[in-house]
């Protein structure tokens, strides 16, 4: 049985980084993402420091559900990880 990662905090924002870089490694993803958001490329890394940022990555990812399989099958993790990670960091 695999072990389960430490679900902390630093842990899911690791896990929105890595979502976000997912995202931006596909054109056609990230200009949705870009799109439903309103931000452009050059305001991504300032917006991944402000608060709430990160979980929004998270919870953008949530909404599609082949997106969200997609994500945990190239991270190699359950895809549950994923919405785990994203109450963590709508808890904070």
């Amino acid at each position: 049985m695999a072990k389960s990662p430490p679900l902390t905090r630093v842990w899911a924002e690791e896990m929105a980084i890595a979502a976000l870089t997912f995202v931006a490694g596909d054109p056609e993803r990230l200009n949705r993402f870009l799109t439903l958001t309103g931000l452009d490329v050059g305001q991504l890394r300032a917006s991944a420091a402000e608060p709430g940022f990160l979980g929004g990555v998270l919870d953008y990812l949530s909404t599609d559900e082949a997106l969200v399989v997609a994500f945990a099958t190239d991270a190699g993790i359950d895809p549950a990880l994923v919405g785990r990670a994203r109450l963590l960091l709508a808890d904070g």
